[in-house]
């Protein structure tokens, strides 16, 4: 396929869902697959990538199309992140913050200025970040030191934020601070914050152990200025844009982690009806069979879960159980399906000439971010124990 794949909107909208899987599938193959071994070597996304992202029309899923977007549903998000993911899911998870964080707090939070003047942008060339994180909340998402004091009508933002995904590349970020620490979380307020402010800044990128071409990098905000109107929701606000859309981004997380899962299994499959031990092909072997069975069972449960709670979601219903489960399971298959390929390549899984040992590292962060599964365990707990 040429570079010049395009998505135009009418896939979407017309619904037609196996077609845009597979113009996302077509995509990745042929413009994602080439770079992955040197996007994860160089731990850096590929600019021109970016651009044929956005030219693809996926940065903006369900952005509406008098915005410039694509006009279609959260569970196309998760179609999209899931096919990006089984090729790489560095790519996924760029897609996946774009949309189902950072969008989606913009349509369901930010009034009529936000959107006119965010959207479009988001929809054709500007990367967005969430900036939830810090060094002394991350399970303990609330116990935020980052500080927004007014000042004469404006907001001066003083703090770090760690761990913050697209911020790299990122123009545009979503940013959690609290005006009264003595309110808890109930004084914590959500802030649009452009690169290029003055007091704001990009302070070190992590060097991680997977998804590497996803930059993960600190915030840094010294006097930090902002207007009034960069609240984005209300004043106090905060925790609930954080929690509502964090709900949300973790089936994308899900959706990455099946994609990967997939692309295990798929690399698996391959491989095992091309090497030959002992006179015969390796799928041949009653005890390759089995591991494979077992893999795609674990892909097809975790895809039923992610699609589940993608549905409920749009169609206005509770999802904040199906959501975790989704989560946690999907990130565990994802880990084991990775390391049951490495095992059927055998030496060859552990080496970068192959494609699987990226998978395995890829797959840990899965089970951290948005949420550890400690956390997804507790909250289905307290779900079912009413």
């Amino acid at each position: 396929m040429s570079a010049d794949v395009t998505l135009q909107p009418l896939t979407i909208l017309a619904e037609d869902e196996q077609l845009l899987r597979q113009s996302v599938h077509d995509f990745a193959a042929a413009e994602i697959r080439p770079l992955v071994r040197e996007m994860d070597d160089h731990a850096k996304m590929s600019p021109a990538l970016i651009e044929k992202l956005f030219g693809l029309g996926i940065m903006g899923v369900e952005i509406p199309e008098n915005y410039g977007g694509a006009g279609g549903t959260f569970f196309h998000s998760v179609l999209v992140v899931e096919e990006l993911s089984r090729v790489d899911p560095s790519v996924g998870v760029l897609v996946d913050v774009q949309n189902t964080l950072v969008i989606n707090a913009i349509l369901r939070w930010g009034n009529a200025e936000h959107k006119a003047q965010l959207l479009p942008r988001l929809a054709s060339k500007s990367i967005g970040a969430y900036g939830l994180s810090e060094a002394s909340s991350g399970s303990d998402a609330f116990a935020l030191q980052t500080r927004a004091v007014e000042q004469g009508g404006d907001f001066v933002i003083t703090g770090r934020k760690l761990w913050i995904t697209n911020a790299n590349e990122a123009d545009i970020f979503i940013v959690f601070a609290t005006v009264n620490p003595e309110a808890g979380y109930r004084g914590i307020t959500a802030f649009i914050v452009e690169r290029g402010t003055p007091g704001f800044t990009i302070g070190k990128k992590e060097d991680k152990l997977g998804i590497r071409a996803s930059s993960t990098c600190e915030l840094i905000f010294e006097d930090c200025r902002v207007p009034r109107s960069a609240v984005l929701g209300d004043v106090g606000k905060g925790y609930k844009v954080a929690i509502e859309t964090l709900n949300e981004g973790r089936i994308g997380i899900g959706a990455q982690m099946l994609g990967l899962a997939q692309g295990a299994l798929d690399h698996a499959l391959h491989y095992t009806q091309e090497r030959k031990q002992f006179g015969k092909i390796i799928a041949n072997f009653q005890g390759v069979q089995f591991q494979l069975a077992r893999m795609a069972t674990d892909v097809e449960a975790s895809r039923l879960l992610v699609y589940n709670a993608a549905r409920l979601r749009d169609a206005g219903k509770p999802f904040l159980t199906e959501a975790a489960m989704c989560k946690i399971f999907a990130s565990e298959v994802a880990e084991r399906n990775a390391s049951l390929a490495i095992n059927l390549y055998g030496g060859y899984g552990f080496v970068k000439d192959y494609p699987v040992e990226k998978l395995y590292r890829d797959a840990k962060i899965g089970q951290i971010y948005e949420g550890t599964s400690n956390l997804q365990l507790q909250t289905i707990a307290k779900q079912i124990l009413g």
